[in-house]
């Protein structure tokens, strides 16, 4: 009866071992999944690509400047004149062609204008500013795709967490609930002490007690997921039982910050934007220099009558170059050269200060990947250890040199000890996709291979 007791509890140690939803029917979401939802229903990653959007066109104004711009006009106007030379007679036929009266007539027109620029330094300088700005705001939506396999990941990992300590307390109160009807049979006849009982019993509520706010816990970190997705998880996919940590390759922390020197995206941006700024040195000092066009105009302008009497229609063609030099603005110009200068300088400390903090990111992220694989290691044997410790506990007690207490004592060490493993995993593969983010070259595949490490129901 009693050997028939430890496999029962043995068994239902087994259930939780992982993943801890091995045990459980249905299909389970992997990570890749979640992903997936999220790319589709996430706010801040479409705000990012709508903002990645916009930005496409700075090249296209870009362009605009250095391409001929047309404008058109027309007008219809309609004219009352009244005029009086004195010494001419009022009636027509007047001297030299002139008469006196009354006047009423319109005028129709409309022309085109055309203006080429040849040389404006000030627009060539804007069109390459608006090359570097696109390929900015690529860098950018980098950035927030990376961070949105990060949050989701936190989330996912976070919600895996929540849903095995579920589990881990519900194998936990039901080996004390065996624990306590053990106990109190045992009291019955007279083979133990109530304090036995007692003990179980305090277990038994204690654990009551803590599945109530795991459960709590759970929901809370559904909702994280179901801000990212807009939709409630179903039960997630937990690490695979065989499950290896180790590192990844290049497994040298200078090469990874090597790797980040060169790929890091916030990085990137800022070196951008010293481009941009080395650019408006140039468009601030272009201030100075002339301006040429090719300038054209046709307009075609007609008249039913006029002041004297008579109407016309004209048609006008001009065709010619237009050069301006500027001579003095109040020292405008040279102002925006010294901003240009200070702004330029600062871009440059700003890369410095990124390129730091991407050498440190990178360096964080491999010692705790590096850390994460040596506490997976030592907590797997430390379960090893537990379950041992748990099984000889347990024989002790079914030949009376153990009492009930240690049985619970030992059956929580190893509930502890299946706990700290599935965190030590769910950080070492958190870390391994924070490593790469640090490095610049975290891409879908990276997700999908972390998703491929877990297994389904």
């Amino acid at each position: 009866m009693k050997m028939k007791r430890f496999l029962t509890i043995s068994f239902t140690l087994s259930c939780v071992a992982f993943p801890v939803s091995s045990c459980l029917a249905g299909q389970d979401q992997n990570l890749l999944e979640i992903y997936r939802q999220a790319q589709s229903n996430d706010p801040a990653w479409a705000s990012a690509q709508s903002s990645n959007l916009a930005a496409q066109e700075k090249q296209v104004q870009g362009r605009a400047l250095t391409l001929p711009t047309v404008t058109a006009g027309a007008s219809a106007n309609h004219s009352n004149t009244n005029i009086d030379y004195p010494g001419v007679p009022a009636t027509p036929g007047g001297a030299v062609g002139l008469r006196n009266g009354r006047e009423s007539f319109e005028t129709y027109g409309y022309n085109l204008n055309l203006t080429q620029p040849l040389y404006r330094k000030q627009n060539s300088v804007q069109y390459e500013q608006s090359k570097i700005q696109v390929a900015q705001a690529g860098e950018q939506l980098n950035t927030s795709r990376q961070d949105l396999m990060l949050r989701v990941s936190q989330a996912y990992f976070d919600v895996l967490l929540a849903q095995d300590k579920i589990d881990l307390i519900a194998a936990q109160k039901a080996a004390i609930s065996r624990q306590l009807e053990q106990a109190r049979a045992n009291f019955e006849v007279g083979t133990s002490t109530i304090t036995d009982v007692h003990e179980a019993l305090a277990r038994f509520d204690l654990t009551v007690a803590q599945e109530i706010a795991a459960k709590n816990d759970l929901e809370v970190k559904k909702r994280a997921i179901q801000a990212i997705t807009n939709q409630l998880p179903s039960r997630l996919a937990g690490a695979k039982r065989d499950l290896v940590a180790v590192m990844p390759q290049p497994a040298d922390m200078d090469a990874w910050v090597e790797l980040a020197e060169q790929n890091n995206l916030a990085l990137k941006v800022q070196q951008q934007s010293l481009q941009l700024a080395n650019q408006q040195i140039e468009f601030a000092h272009a201030g100075h220099l002339p301006t040429l066009d090719v300038v054209g105009s046709y307009g075609d302008t007609r008249a039913n009558g006029g002041m004297n009497g008579y109407g016309n229609d004209l048609k006008n063609l001009t065709v010619g170059l237009q050069l301006q030099l500027p001579l003095y603005q109040g020292g405008a110009v040279t102002s925006r050269e010294r901003e240009a200068a200070a702004n330029q300088q600062k871009a440059m400390d700003d890369v410095e200060t990124a390129k730091r903090q991407a050498d440190l990111q990178a360096r964080q992220a491999f010692l705790n990947v590096s850390s994460s694989v040596a506490q997976v290691r030592a907590f797997e044997q430390a379960l090893i250890s537990s379950q041992s410790q748990l099984d000889s506990t347990s024989l002790g007690y079914d030949v009376g040199v153990r009492t009930s207490v240690d049985v619970l004592n030992a059956q929580q060490q190893l509930f502890g000890a299946k706990s700290d493993l599935l965190k030590a995993r769910y950080s070492y593969l958190l870390s391994i996709l924070q490593l790469k983010a640090a490095a610049g070259v975290l891409q879908d595949k990276d997700l999908a291979e972390i998703s491929g490490m877990l297994e389904a129901s």
